[in-house]
């Protein structure tokens, strides 16, 4: 703590006569004849242009209103009536290694950090740097997703569970992007009995599952529960490596689109019940795919390509493809390497759709591109969704 205090007293003592390029004296814009203006002081100490300027303290007062239920100029306390406040939080961010640009961007994106005291920020700033080891270019990287939390409590202890967590201070910058409640709520309260009741029903790889959706570790303890049981009632096992995207896509879909969604697959491909929740359980990101692309594809597939309905319940990963951009250039490729007798008989579209991009280039267009002129232009055009009725073919 005094060798915290050593540090800190310096940069905050300096903050009136800094000659560095973060300070103008331009920015002492708080005198008995001009009052203090934040869209001035954005520009002249920290290098926004007017425009940007202009809307950031627009930022500044909305949120700042919308916080305290008052107007802004009714804040007197809000240390933002004059630079000595800003100067020192300036003087902080630069003082962690931060260049002007950084500085820039980091105000823009919260101008109320200017507000701060310096006495909070200070310590929780260099603790990213001296306690957690973070760079320059990764203290930026946090305070554009995290500026807020900082200003709220000690982010460190979360941020150090939360690396713990998910392998990787990258993956946590996602993480918290999406959810930026993570670094704020009690990691005893609330995180901790998350994860307990994952383990509970075993779900594997719950760093990833929370990655893509980390609002499921702020959701209530029996919101949670409801999720999980839903995700089983869709006939997803509990030991499947699908379990974890099924409770990602129930929790973010009501119960009523969920059940519609079984009613249009079990109208439109028949099937037993049992069958729609065994190719739910198969692919449950079909949730996310709306009626009418559902419809679209599964017209393409039975009345083009002379599919059976039972045939694509069976095989449900063919609707999670782009009909424009894959299902029906590939179609129509293989029609054309039929007709010239290069594809084997036993070949037929799911064998072509779930092969990779590179890899069906390479076998099924570049080695016959003598044989078939103009196969190769062909398929980019049509993958760039300029489909033509078919290839022509030379004789």
């Amino acid at each position: 703590m005094q060798l915290l205090r050593t540090r800190l007293l310096p940069l905050l003592r300096a903050t009136s006569r800094l000659p560095s390029p973060i300070h103008h004296p331009a920015c002492l814009l708080s005198t008995a004849a001009a009052p203090f203006s934040l869209e001035d002081y954005l520009v002249a100490a920290c290098g926004l242009a007017p425009a940007q300027a202009r809307k950031t303290a627009k930022k500044a007062f909305d949120e700042s209103s919308q916080v305290y239920k008052k107007a802004f100029e009714d804040l007197a306390w809000s240390r933002l009536n004059s630079a000595s406040n800003p100067d020192a939080i300036l003087a902080l961010l630069s003082g962690v290694g931060l260049s002007r640009a950084d500085i820039a961007a980091v105000v823009a994106a919260d101008p109320l950090l200017l507000r701060s005291k310096p006495n909070n920020i200070g310590p929780r700033l260099f603790a990213l740097r001296d306690r957690l080891g973070l760079s320059a270019p990764q203290i930026v990287r946090f305070l554009l997703v995290g500026s807020r939390s900082l200003r709220n409590c000690d982010v460190l202890p979360k941020l150090q569970f939360w690396i713990s967590f998910y392998g990787s201070f990258e993956q946590v910058l996602v993480a918290v992007k999406r959810n930026n409640s993570l670094l704020e709520v009690s990691l005893e309260r609330v995180i901790e009995p998350k994860i307990a009741l994952f383990r509970q029903f075993g779900v594997r790889d719950i760093a990833q599952m929370c990655s893509n959706n980390p609002r499921l570790l702020t959701f209530s303890l029996e919101r949670l529960k409801d999720f999980l049981l839903r995700a089983e009632e869709l006939g997803v096992p509990r030991t499947s490596r699908m379990f974890k995207y099924a409770v990602s896509l129930v929790a973010s879909n009501s119960k009523e689109k969920v059940a519609a969604k079984l009613v249009l697959l079990k109208r439109i491909l028949g099937g037993s019940e049992s069958d729609v929740y065994t190719a739910m359980s198969k692919m449950p990101s079909i949730l996310s795919i709306s009626e009418e692309n559902i419809t679209r594809k599964i017209e393409f597939l039975v009345n083009e390509v002379g599919m059976e309905p039972q045939y694509i319940l069976e095989r449900i990963v063919l609707l999670g493809y782009s009909l424009e951009k894959r299902l029906l250039p590939r179609h129509r490729v293989m029609q054309a390497l039929h007709a010239k007798g290069l594809l084997n008989s036993n070949l037929n579209l799911f064998s072509l759709a779930v092969i990779g991009e590179e890899a069906f280039i390479l076998k099924f267009i570049d080695c016959h591109k003598d044989k078939v002129p103009g196969l190769a232009a062909y398929y980019a055009k049509a993958c760039a969704g300029d489909v033509p009725p078919e290839v022509q073919l030379s004789s």
